[in-house]
């Protein structure tokens, strides 16, 4: 009864979160488009189903994955070894975003999209190998208590310099990479450990050396992606080859195996989490979980919600996405693409559960200096304008080298300007902007615009929405603090 209720909770929160986007599009289709979709349906019956799939998913994660996350935290920042720490990190890192549904989603996208010569397994390790080594880096960082504004500002250098040389196929995908590990997995299990070990270590402050390990989490698989498509689209691709993924791709069968397969699938991507897990807990720490019954049971609802979650996906959000892409194109004024790319982006950014809560745990670690609210709206508004620029860019066929360059180099020179309070906060803000639901619909609307206006290429256009919804919320948030700080040296110097 009290796993019912618990449910029931989850599964209204989850419909609170996209409701959002519901009011969005309902308004596109009845005041501007004056239309209903044929498939419209089965569009609501899929996003009823990320409903449940999400309810599912949080309820496992309630049971299972936090509580023995956290436990597992607090310990071994009591038994103080370095080693431990650092490969606590990696592993936990690595397990989270292997598992993590926004990058299934996006590696399944770019594998359909090219043909088979992006894999997308070999993409999602790739993507989780470099979390896993940022993440021990960034263990390594509050424990010696070096600031992070230094690791930024190198890193992003980097990502820039990288961007010079990789292919043009592969930019968007790198950066939309990066965006989507921080997520419905990722964003709870690594903050809390960042905070949690901030909390420990005397002389650390939980606002200044807590906060980062996202950040870092967003940026590092910018750099190896892209490294990773430079290696790719160097070497040709036999056509044959090609052929012989696509036609295995196309071979159908029965739904119920299918079903079975996909729920297999699903165990595959929670079992580096449990296997993470177990290990420490039985191995390093030499100690038995408190109650396994409990833990099992919450693994079982994490790898059902995946599951639902991604079927959801592919029946609701991503027909939605290009529908209202192929739609807006329809009426041959850009005007409206700009407008609903950004009320999408503001309305779903200020319902992200993510958000709200590194916005409380912010206010509480800054003891007053900064607000919950004003966060969410800053960084709503810097999703909302990100995600124009982006459509504006995919529009007129701009080169996204260009544009992400620019905007991360703006993002260098304002962390080199901002109050060093902020920094941290700042970067973690711009990686827990791109929900569960977000990532999809954004994802499909940026394939959708570039599927059907003439000369874009689905695979250098169609991705690289999400890459400026995670920069433009560092920017505003920075911004902020700047104004802010400027304000408050004025008020105590004028007589």
């Amino acid at each position: 009864m009290l796993y019912l209720k618990s449910f029931s909770h989850a599964f209204l929160h989850a419909l609170k979160n996209l409701l959002p986007i519901l009011v969005v599009v309902l308004f596109f289709q009845l005041a501007i488009l004056q239309q209903v979709p044929d498939n419209s349906l089965s569009m609501a019956f899929g996003l009823l189903i990320v409903a449940v799939g999400v309810a599912l998913f949080l309820q496992g994660l309630e049971l299972s994955i936090f509580p023995v996350g956290k436990s597992l935290s607090n310990q071994f920042a009591k038994k103080g070894s370095v080693p431990v720490l650092l490969s606590f990190g990696f592993a936990l890192g690595f397990s989270a975003v292997v598992a993590e549904p926004a990058l299934i989603a996006v590696a399944s996208q770019a594998q359909e999209i090219s043909e088979g010569r992006i894999d997308a397994l070999v993409l999602r390790l790739l993507v989780a190998t470099s979390v896993g080594l940022v993440i021990a880096l960034g263990v390594f960082r509050i424990i010696f208590g070096h600031p992070i504004h230094w690791y930024m500002i190198i890193g992003y250098i980097t990502v820039v310099g990288v961007t010079f040389f990789a292919p043009e196929e592969i930019v968007g995908l790198a950066y939309d990479s990066g965006g989507v590990t921080t997520n419905i997995v990722t964003v709870p299990l690594i903050a809390a450990l960042g905070i949690g070990l901030a909390s420990s270590i005397r002389g650390r402050n939980p606002l200044i050396d807590g906060f980062g390990l996202v950040a870092l989490a967003v940026m590092v698989p910018m750099i190896s992606v892209q490294v990773y498509g430079i290696f790719v689209y160097a070497a040709d691709v036999d056509s044959a080859s090609a052929h012989v993924i696509q036609t295995a791709e196309a071979v159908t069968t029965h739904p119920v195996i299918q079903g079975l397969l996909d729920l297999l699938t699903m165990f595959r991507d929670v079992l580096p989490i449990l296997i993470t897990i177990l290990f420490f807990q039985y191995i390093i720490l030499r100690r038995p979980l408190s109650n396994p019954p409990k833990i099992a049971f919450g693994f079982i609802l994490v790898i059902i919600g995946l599951y639902a979650f991604v079927v959801g996906l592919k029946i609701g959000l991503f027909p939605i996405g290009t529908s209202m892409a192929e739609q807006l194109i329809n009426l041959n004024s850009y005007g409206f693409i700009y407008l609903f790319a950004f009320m999408i982006g503001f309305a779903t950014t200020m319902a992200e559960p993510a958000l709200i809560a590194v916005g409380q745990q912010a206010e509480e670690a800054a003891a007053g200096k900064i607000k919950g609210n004003m966060i969410r709206i800053l960084v709503a508004a810097g999703v909302a304008v990100g995600i124009t620029i982006g459509v504006y860019r995919l529009i007129t066929g701009g080169s996204i080298h260009y544009f992400i360059i620019g905007g991360y180099t703006l993002v260098i020179l304002l962390t080199a300007l901002s109050p060093k309070y902020i920094v941290a906060l700042a970067f973690d803000l711009g990686g827990v902007t791109t929900s569960e639901v977000t990532v999809p619909l954004v994802t499909a609307l940026g394939i959708g615009l570039a599927t059907h206006i003439e000369g874009r290429n689905v695979l250098i256009d169609g991705f690289g929405l999400i890459a400026f919804a995670s920069i433009f919320p560092i920017v505003t948030v920075m911004c902020y603090a700047i104004a802010a700080d400027w304000l408050n040296k004025f008020n105590r110097t004028e007589p």
